[in-house]
């Protein structure tokens, strides 16, 4: 079942087509990457889908209803959770109050078994400020994973995760992939083939390819244009 898809989306800033007629759909329960060069239009498209930027053309269906016009506020009630390239946490507040404002509600079961899910449960007192920053990270997705998304749209999540804390965040992925969708946008190529069920490659705001981990990884196209060889 298809929970989220875009018709002919398309971002024009000027003259400049950020993302250009994307016609794009995600099955309900799968781990979808979403990948290319920087600049591609990925954060753009992302931005679209969340309700954060208006679409210059085009459709986005959420659960099978036409959401194009509804703000993001209402995209989050609906169902969707997203975590920013740059963390949006609450550097003054403890853990907690960060996931509680996010939760909407100061159900400690519940706040605890959100940050318990990104092994946070113990610094739940601890001011976020004070995270390094891989920590602030898993924060904000400890928050999204709070409001139980049924889309949970994650950009650049291991940004500022140490190589020994990924193996720790794809476990982390795994784990949340039976309760939710999830969205994911990744420059890190073994992440990505580790967990992805589908890859979608974006290039200068087209959709380049997409197919499996494995049918990516051999596509001639996306080899030239991302990976780097051929």
């Amino acid at each position: 079942m298809i929970l989220l898809e875009t018709k002919g989306l398309t971002r024009i800033y000027g003259g400049l087509r950020a993302v250009d007629d994307v016609d794009f759909s995600l099955a309900r329960g799968e781990i979808h990457a979403l990948i290319g060069p920087n600049g591609a239009g990925k954060s753009t498209f992302v931005g679209m889908v969340s309700g954060r930027i208006p679409a210059s053309k085009g459709e986005v269906w959420f659960e099978g209803r036409n959401i194009t016009s509804l703000p993001a506020h209402v995209r989050i009630k609906q169902g969707m959770a997203y975590t920013f390239q740059i963390t949006a946490i609450y550097a003054r507040l403890s853990l907690f109050d960060n996931v509680a404002l996010a939760l909407g509600s100061r159900d400690r079961p519940a706040v605890l078994e959100a940050l318990a899910r990104v092994g946070l449960a113990d610094r739940a007192a601890q001011t976020a400020g004070d995270l390094a920053y891989g920590h602030q990270r898993l924060l904000e997705i400890a928050m999204g994973v709070a409001q139980a998304p049924q889309l949970l749209i994650l950009d650049e999540p291991t940004q500022g995760l140490a190589e020994s804390e990924i193996e720790g965040f794809n476990h982390l992925i795994r784990s949340l992939a039976g309760d939710t969708t999830i969205l994911l946008i990744e420059h890190n190529m073994q992440v990505v083939m580790a967990l992805a069920d589908t890859i979608t490659v974006l290039d200068t705001g087209k959709i380049l390819s997409r197919g499996t981990p494995d049918e990516i990884r051999a596509n001639s196209d996306v080899q030239n244009a991302y990976l780097g060889v051929g």
